[in-house]
């Protein structure tokens, strides 16, 4: 089995598309943290790539040993890093998400479409995030189940506790007798945790009081999944993967033709989920991410 070097900049949510990237390739990894020693020298790695140009003295790097196939980063903390080290250990280098501002030069590159990606023979387009969902078997509904995962505020959305009620008010009234399951995010507001515990939920994870993760679950065993839309991460799992239908509940814009905007609306047109209006559809058509990621380690 092939293995990988994951470079992480310690965000969960690249790491995580890093290690999906592994798991769909049937690759082993290891994980190594990597950044700039400061903001300007990681100014300066963009001037530097323009020319080919990459230096080790710009970087926090620990010793590593070369017994890797392939470099694998996500995020713009880790793609000097990703050349850098590729050319030093002569390995294949992937970057996922579009690396924008260094040379678009990486052996392949993952991009997903809401960022207009370029086309070029190493850039592979993907409609959504990478991501592999994990089932914990902490949900076993023994009937049909409606579930709900809310997020939080974030640059572009305002969660408005009105917003989320009247979603909780409908689940309630349209789906009586369905198990109904609800889990937070770490970004759920306090007023919005209180909500949903004034609520007879059957299921209920607060994150901020039991931090497991249970969308696996929700995906895989209910007939309807409803998904606040501050989230690329969670809407990509939810199109990928279970047999759920899945509609989302559009939050207050902050910003205007954002990326959540560009992929909920490029996913709503394709019929792999609708955009939550008062009405809902079937939408359980799932993408196949292996079946993208056609390329040669």
């Amino acid at each position: 089995m092939k293995k990988a070097l994951i470079l992480s900049d310690s965000k969960i949510g690249h790491l995580n598309q890093s290690i999906a990237f592994c798991e769909i390739e049937n690759l082993k990894y290891e994980i190594l943290e990597v950044n700039f020693k400061n903001k300007f020298f990681k100014a300066l790695s963009y001037l530097f790539d323009k020319f080919n140009l990459h230096f080790e003295f710009l970087l926090n790097l620990n010793n590593i040993k070369n017994n890797y196939n392939i470099i694998i980063s996500t995020g713009s903390e880790t793609y000097y890093s990703n050349k850098l080290l590729s050319k030093k250990l002569n390995l294949k280098s992937v970057a996922i998400m579009l690396p924008k501002g260094y040379k678009l030069n990486f052996d392949y590159i993952i991009a997903q479409t809401h960022d207009a990606p370029p086309k070029q023979k190493n850039i592979i387009e993907i409609p959504i995030n990478l991501s592999i969902p994990k089932v914990i078997n902490d949900f076993n509904p023994t009937k049909k189940a409606i579930s709900l995962i809310i997020g939080g505020d974030n640059s572009v959305f305002e969660m408005k506790i009105d917003e989320i009620k009247n979603i909780i008010d409908f689940i309630f009234k349209k789906f009586p007798n369905h198990i109904k399951a609800v889990t937070t995010s770490r970004r759920t507001s306090t007023e919005i945790e209180k909500l949903i515990q004034s609520y007879n939920f059957n299921y209920r994870v607060i994150y901020s009081q039991n931090k497991i993760n249970p969308i696996g679950d929700f995906l895989a065993k209910s007939e309807y999944v409803f998904i606040t839309s501050d989230s690329t991460s969670m809407i990509s799992e939810a199109v990928s993967f279970g047999k759920s239908s899945i509609e989302i509940i559009k939050l207050s814009e902050k910003k205007q033709n954002s990326k959540f905007i560009k992929l909920i609306n490029n996913l709503n047109d394709n019929k792999y989920l609708h955009i939550f209006d008062g009405n809902i559809k079937l939408r359980a058509k799932k993408i196949n991410l292996k079946a993208l990621l056609k390329f040669s380690l």
